[in-house]
């Protein structure tokens, strides 16, 4: 086992025995905390499985939407706010993310899409109307996932 899935399958050994797959859910745990990079870690592993089946580009999209937000954050960091400006990146995640996940129903696996995919649409907006010049991510702005478990 890799120090990376030994990392991960701690993250997850808490939500095992329940209905949704426990990488399912700690993406969601990780997402609300902020551990975008972890959110993104975590549901790999399950859409590596799954990446060719029904649910293959619905993963895939929550983990592009982990890594706008990855980008964002780290955009604030100034170690890397002067080697690399992550916006545009972010961005383009936001819009693959999207276009994943709006092939699938207005509610799909206890997540709310549609409320998801205007969040997403929220987000381009913002760094759309800066320009890309300005970073609208604060640890206060982070927005949660409309997931009901």
């Amino acid at each position: 086992m890799s120090k990376k899935s030994a990392k991960i399958s701690a993250l997850i050994e808490g939500l095992r025995g329940r209905p949704l797959d426990a990488h399912y859910l700690g993406y969601f745990e990780c997402f609300h905390r902020q551990l975008y990079y972890e959110a993104h870690d975590v549901l790999e592993e399950l859409w590596l499985a799954d990446r060719h089946g029904p649910n293959g580009d619905f993963y895939k999209g929550l983990i592009q939407l982990a890594g706008a937000f990855v980008h964002l954050q780290k955009h604030l960091s100034p170690m890397y706010r002067k080697r690399m400006h992550r916006l545009r990146p972010a961005a383009a995640l936001f819009r693959l993310a999207h276009a994943n996940l709006a092939k699938y129903p207005a509610c799909h696996a206890q997540l709310d899409v549609i409320a998801t995919l205007a969040l997403i649409d929220d987000w381009l907006a913002r760094l759309e109307a800066e320009k890309f010049e300005a970073n609208p991510f604060s640890e206060a702005s982070a927005p949660p996932l409309p997931f009901s478990e």
